[in-house]
């Protein structure tokens, strides 16, 4: 009879740790990176939710024959507030079919914070803020020519 152990040789062994150390070296910037481009595009598609939300609502009060503007967007109470609930403080007609959780503190990122309800600031995942605020009925950027403003609105 033979004695045929099949066995990995510890060559073998750390062959393999070697290899997979390498693939993780290259995969986990790429996977950081994918994850903050995927938070900007939804804060993307939260700033054209909410811009159509507004226009939205405009439509309905001027049917409605309500002509005051928009002048800010409503923030729900409580611990767990909801940012963008409606319109110049009411919060029965949300402006987004889907709840926006608010920034808890300014040292959150990828999530959106207001202080007084007439400016908006979303803290992006890595550089900075951009700043938003409503003007003749629109949802603009405080600075449109900013870098950040541009990466959430073109």
């Amino acid at each position: 009879m033979t004695n045929s152990n099949k066995a990995f040789t510890m060559l073998e062994l750390v062959f393999v740790i070697a290899v997979i150390g390498i693939l993780s070296a290259v995969a986990l910037p790429k996977f950081a990176a994918s994850r903050n481009d995927a938070v900007i595009a939804k804060a993307k598609s939260t700033v054209a939710g909410v811009r159509m939300g507004i226009t939205t609502a405009r439509q309905q009060m001027v049917l409605q024959g309500q002509f005051t503007p928009i002048t800010s967007l409503s923030v729900s109470a409580g611990y767990d507030k909801y940012i963008f609930d409606g319109v110049n403080g009411v919060t029965t007609n949300p402006i987004l079919e889907y709840p926006i959780r608010a920034c808890k503190d300014s040292t959150s990122t990828g999530c959106w914070y207001t202080g007084n309800r007439q400016e908006y600031r979303y803290y992006l995942p890595a550089s900075g803020f951009v700043d938003f605020n409503i003007t003749n009925n629109k949802f603009v950027c405080k600075l449109p020519n900013d870098t950040n403003c541009r990466l959430l609105t073109e």
